[in-house]
């Protein structure tokens, strides 16, 4: 059984890397199409994405909106897991079901009701609409992260800081924003790895200043090439990077 075990979790990680395995070898191809046999290993299409004007610019967007757009969903859901978890109101489980509805919900869903909705108002396409949509996206993830980590200590610690004369802002940022710092900052990194490669709405609600996802989108209509796996295996190894250093130093220290 467990030689059974071993197979059967073998061969799920290898359905699930070898894509990306083969995606980062022929990115190194040194021809021009990225298919057996390779030939390489060389480093010119890394050269050549770095030195490609308008793909730094759009790496530049990606991350400019990930991470705006992820510390605004984190604040949002940071006050919303506070004060629901504060005061019981009426329909509070209604409440909290409406804030995570949006994480049931097709991106393509919310990316064409985004689109209507800032055509009504006047906001053209552009990064502060793609901004507002991974807001959308990412607020009920720290919302449920946030909320979810709200155990009763915390709720009688920012009880005592009340009654002891703390305003809301000195409870909120001197006692519940230490004691939740891993659950906010797993939420951040989350959050800005959902932000950093999410494609369809970023592709719905951006016209000339495009993030990568959708650069790299306008690079495979002219086929593909070795440039474009480059450019795939840097945002795969970067949002690895992520749950590495988030594994590695909060979730391992909540865990201890």
């Amino acid at each position: 059984m467990r030689v059974l075990a071993w197979a059967y979790l073998l061969a799920m990680f290898g359905f699930i890397l070898l894509p990306v395995v083969v995606l980062i070898v022929f990115s190194f191809q040194d021809s021009r199409l990225p298919v057996p046999p390779f030939d390489g290993p060389t480093l010119r299409w890394y050269a050549e994405i770095i030195a490609d004007r308008a793909l730094m610019e759009a790496l530049m967007n990606s991350l400019l909106v990930a991470l705006i757009s992820s510390a605004v969903a984190l604040v949002l859901g940071f006050l919303a897991a506070s004060g629901l978890a504060r005061v019981l109101l009426p329909g509070s489980a209604l409440i909290r079901g409406v804030l995570i509805a949006p994480m049931t919900v097709s991106y393509l869903i919310i990316a064409l009701g985004l689109l209507q909705m800032f055509n009504a108002v006047g906001l053209r396409p552009s990064l502060v609409a793609t901004g507002i949509g991974h807001v959308v996206i990412n607020l009920p993830l720290c919302f449920a992260i946030i909320y979810a980590s709200m155990g009763e200590h915390q709720k009688n610690a920012m009880r005592a800081a009340r009654d002891l004369g703390a305003a809301e802002w000195q409870v909120l940022w001197h006692v519940s924003a230490p004691m939740l710092l891993p659950s906010l900052a797993a939420a951040f990194f989350l959050a800005f790895t959902f932000s950093w490669d999410e494609f369809i709405i970023a592709f719905l609600l951006t016209r000339f200043d495009v993030t990568l996802p959708v650069e790299i989108w306008s690079m495979l209509r002219s086929g593909l090439s070795p440039a474009t796996n480059a450019v795939g295996s840097i945002v795969f190894l970067v949002s690895v990077a992520i749950v590495l250093v988030l594994e590695l130093t909060l979730f391992r220290r909540r865990g201890a």
